[in-house]
């Protein structure tokens, strides 16, 4: 049974994320911890706020907060039975980052489901924002979901590239778990950049992978262009992507496709969920 962990703000974005979770994951034993964090305060001079009593935080924001997820639970239950699905809530105050690193070790969770605000707010997935936060500081695959993302039949999964980096096999298992639940198809995407070929190290992590994930369907594409994140959204679109993985351990990678100040003019993040993995 898998043990998923979705951060909410009660916002219609959470809730997005969260039917997309539930869909994502409609055929499989799973247990959903919601989360809610009240978030400690600071003031303008950056300092902490004042000490809040344990009795005063329970009479007044934990309980609005409990309150808010038995409603959260009443909705889900709106929804059609799935009686493979269980879900359980907490409500926590202090830094989001901090409980979601202790809710992964203390559940053993495989995977973090977060929303991301979409076109008109893509600070979510940037490097400050919650989304941009869980995905750099806490050891756990995260699918972020943008609120406009629709769940539908995961066909074709894309894995861009730089191929410097050799994938630990905790990576590429937790991929090929993914691409087997859903039948899909992988497609691995190079951006050249200057129209120069792979080194020989590339060539052998690129040869690696194709083996790795030859029994199924596994093909490479190298693109041209001047910049990696126009190259992505332009394959995303013309392939159809129905998902994009990427890889926490290529930091440098990462940041340039997800964390670059122009992301909020890249389309392909209104519509197609990211699945950031962990090698732990």
């Amino acid at each position: 049974m898998k043990n998923i962990l979705i951060p909410t703000d009660f916002s219609d974005n959470a809730w997005n994320a969260l039917l997309y979770a539930i869909s994502f994951f409609k055929k499989t034993h799973c247990t959903f911890h919601i989360l809610n964090v009240n978030a400690i305060n600071t003031n303008v001079s950056g300092e902490t706020a004042m000490y809040i009593a344990p009795e005063l935080l329970e009479e007044t924001l934990l309980a609005e907060s409990k309150e808010k997820l038995k409603a959260l639970i009443k909705r889900i239950e709106q929804l059609p039975l799935n009686v493979k699905h269980e879900f359980n809530t907490l409500a926590l105050y202090g830094f989001l980052t901090d409980h979601i690193k202790m809710q992964v070790k203390e559940k053993n969770i495989d995977l973090i489901v977060m929303g991301t605000k979409g076109a008109t707010g893509l600070k979510s997935v940037s490097i400050g924002s919650n989304t941009g936060d869980v995905i750099t500081k806490v050891p756990c695959t995260v699918m972020a979901v943008p609120e406009h993302a629709t769940y539908h039949s995961v066909k074709e999964i894309g894995l861009p590239s730089d191929f410097q980096l050799k994938y630990h096999y905790k990576i590429l298992s937790t991929l090929k778990d993914i691409i087997s639940l859903k039948n899909a198809a992988l497609r691995l995407l190079y951006v050249s950049l200057r129209n120069e070929k792979l080194s020989s190290i590339q060539e052998c992590n690129k040869a690696f992978l194709i083996e790795y994930f030859k029994d199924i369907e596994c093909s490479f594409h190298l693109v041209t262009g001047k910049k990696i994140d126009e190259s992505i959204q332009c394959f995303t679109e013309s392939r159809n992507l129905d998902l994009l993985v990427m890889v926490a351990k290529n930091l440098n990678f990462l940041e340039r496709i997800l964390f670059r100040p122009t992301v909020e003019k890249i389309s392909y993040h209104t519509k197609v969920p990211f699945l950031v993995i962990h090698e732990t």
